[in-house]
Formats: structure tokens, C-alpha cells, sequence
């Protein structure tokens, strides 16, 4: 259908046409273009970070990051609340998932659950940082990590650039995922990186980014010669164009996530005495790449959003929980019950439309919506 305000539009400047649109016009260097090492180098400094490494997707970034860190074999806690990537990725890479609750405070891990669920064939905790927050328990997720002798590993699609106690969200953990799909915080339409302090694995992953093939000064369209193969990789690289796009969001990045936080607060204000709204947790920043709300129960959810439907209101369960889909109920046995907070959870939260941009008056809509469903139809 054709809605009113959908779950978000994709937010764009001028200039990032521009910074395209010469790329394409300079008719050379799409696939190994200067804005590719550029923007690599600038997210590795943004993030504080030594090394940056582009991809062409979030998920192939989860999954080089994984293989580069050998799971294969080993078993890897993730959550079953997150995008199915997280839990793909680890499959992908030879590793074994295993499901663990996640929190109802900022929906990252639950640190006790997770400790749990550790024994001697636990390779790595891959933890989320959900919607444009910091998971709540990301410094004691550090600490179960180090005390067992294993990695953790960050999939931070959502929250480039969020700190909480001042540290970024991408540095708790050896290494980082991130996302540029058209829904995140900067987009470059599809498109990701890590980004880690490991040169060993920095190295791995080019490997396994491009082929095993060996980088050289001369890159390997400019070059007469062949160039050496020391292992077998893929082809996760991330075109020109979307670096020069990823370039020119990240310069803006301050007004981007200024628009973000000024929806979402005049949200929050709207919404917080009817549900629970998403808000910074102790001594952290909330950017809001998603706005998820909880209600009391999975009836007022589903109810609320029927009727936002029907006013032409987009909304979406962000997540389901993966350990009860089909893949992974088929291969790994998983069955309704085994994470029962998190499936509780999930039937009581809902995603509203936000976006950079988005106008006041399509904020007040969606309010005014919500207000009807809780004033049992009346609006006021």
C-alpha cells in the first residue's frame, strides 16, 4: 500500500548528488577509487580507531569480521533480537549461534543470561547496539569477555558515533561492524565496514574482501600485471560511488543526527505517558536510527498498530526474535520457549515512522494517532 508516512525516507543534500554524480563523470576508478581509501580513513579516525575496512554490505562486513577471527567450529552468543544478519553472519563463518535474552531496558544483551551460556567451545559474544542507543550491559559484556579469555565482537549497525560513559559505540569490543543501508544513521544505499585496532586482522579481512588477493601500490585494473593469491575471499567490495556518498554523509553527520534527535524528542514528549518511549541510558547519547516504543501487552500492541494502518501510519516489529524462524528452528532445533523474556518482549514493542526531516506536522499525526488509541477513540 501506499502510506501516509512510512517507516522512513532516506535523507539526502545536494551535495551528496554532487560527490556522486563526479565519480561517474570522471568515468575511471568505480570500483577502486581514492574515496574508498578516504572514507575508510576517515570513519577509522571518526571512530577512533586504527584501521577501517569498507564493504559493500553490513552482513558481508559481520561475516569477513567473523572469518577473519576463525568461529569455524566454535560456538558465538548473539541475540535472537536483532536483524537475521547477526545471526547469519556467524553460520556463514562456520560458527555455531547460540541464542541468548536481551534486556528490555535498551534491548542489547543481557549480561547474565549471556555469562550462562558460556563454555569451553565459546569463541566470541556478538553483542548489538540497538536503534541508535548503547546496549546496556556493553562494559560488563566487556568484562565477561576478558575474564573467559574470548572476543567480543560489536554489531554496531545502528549507532555510529553513540558513547556512553565517553567511549564510542565500536570500541568495547576488539572489532566492529557497521552498516550503510538506506535506513541507518549515514547511508551509502547499501554498504558497510569494520573497524578494529588489530593490524593482523585488518589484514585478514582484506584478504578475504577481495579474493585473497594480495594489495599492491598499483591497484588491480591499473595494473599490466597479475597479482598474487594467497588465499580464497570473495568479492565484498564497496563500489566508488558508494564511498564518495559515504564521504560526503559523514560531513554531515552533526545536522543529520541533530534532525534525528529533535524527531525524536518531540516524540518522546508526545508519547511518554501513554508507552514506553526510547530514551539515553546513563551516561550515553540516544540517536535514534529507529523509534521503537513498548506497550503494557501484545494485544494493545497489535491493536495500536491496526489502527495506525488504517490511518496510513507505517510501523514494524523490530525484531522478531531469529531463533524462531524457520532456518534456525530446522538446523538448530530452536523452539518457542527457549528465550522466553525476549519472545515476551518482542510481542509488546512496535517501530514508529522517523526520519531525518521528518516534518512536525507528521510527527503530530502519528501523536495525535496514538493519543485516539489510548482515549479509547476519542481525539484529544
Amino acid at each position: 500500500m501506499t502510506w501516509k508516512i512510512p517507516l522512513f525516507k532516506t535523507y539526502w543534500e545536494e551535495n551528496d548528488v554532487k560527490a556522486v554524480d563526479e565519480v561517474i563523470r570522471r568515468g575511471s576508478f568505480w570500483a577502486t577509487g581514492p574515496e574508498i581509501v578516504e572514507f575508510e580513513k576517515r570513519l577509522a579516525s571518526f571512530t577512533g580507531r586504527k584501521y577501517a575496512l569498507t564493504f559493500n554490505s553490513g552482513t558481508s562486513a559481520l561475516h569477513t569480521m567473523l572469518s577473519a577471527y576463525d568461529v569455524n567450529g566454535k560456538e558465538v552468543i548473539v541475540p535472537t533480537f536483532t536483524f537475521i544478519a547477526t545471526a547469519n553472519a556467524v553460520v556463514l563463518a562456520g560458527g555455531v549461534p547460540v541464542f541468548a535474552e536481551s534486556e528490555d531496558v535498551t534491548f542489547g544483551l543481557d549480561a547474565e543470561d549471556v555469562k550462562s551460556r558460556i563454555n569451553k567451545n565459546t569463541a566470541a559474544i556478538l553483542t548489538l547496539n540497538y536503534a541508535g542507543g548503547v546496549s546496556r550491559d556493553i562494559e560488563k559484556l566487556r568484562k565477561i569477555a576478558d575474564d573467559n579469555g574470548i572476543l567480543l565482537l560489536e554489531d554496531n549497525a545502528h549507532s555510529l558515533g553513540v558513547k556512553k560513559n565517553g567511549k564510542m559505540c565500536g570500541t568495547f569490543g576488539q572489532a566492529a561492524a557497521l552498516s550503510f543501508c538506506q535506513n541507518k544513521l549515514i547511508t551509502t544505499g547499501e554498504g558497510g565496514a569494520v573497524i578494529t585496532d588489530d593490524q593482523e586482522i585488518f589484514e585478514k579481512m582484506k584478504l578475504i574482501r577481495s579474493h585473497g588477493r594480495v594489495e599492491e601500490a598499483v591497484d588491480y585494473f591499473s595494473s599490466t600485471k597479475d597479482h598474487e593469491y594467497v588465499d580464497v575471499g570473495y568479492n565484498y567490495r564497496m563500489p566508488t560511488m558508494c564511498a564518495a556518498l559515504g564521504l560526503s554523509q559523514l560531513n554531515n553527520f552533526d545536522k543529520i543526527i541533530g534532525l534525528r534527535i529533535k524527531a525524536g524528542l518531540r516524540l518522546n514528549n508526545g508519547l511518554k505517558e501513554f508507552v514506553k518511549v526510547p530514551e539515553p541510558y546513563e551516561n550515553s547519547a540516544h540517536f535514534f536510527q529507529m523509534y521503537t516504543i513498548m506497550l503494557k501487552d501484545n494485544d494493545m500492541r497489535d491493536k495500536l498498530q491496526a489502527f495506525l494502518t488504517e490511518k496510513g501510519i507505517m510501523s514494524k516489529v523490530y525484531y522478531e526474535p531469529i531463533h524462531l524462524k524457520k532456518f534456525y528452528k530446522d538446523k538448530f532445533g530452536c523452539k518457542e520457549g527457549d528465550l522466553p523474556k525476549t519472545e515476551a518482549m518482542s510481542k509488546r514493542i512496535l517501530t514508529l515512522p522517523i526520519w531525518p526531516g521528518i516534518s512536525d506536522d507528521d510527527v503530530e499525526y502519528i501523536i495525535n494517532a496514538i493519543r485516539v488509541v489510548f482515549n479509547d477513540g476519542k481525539d484529544n
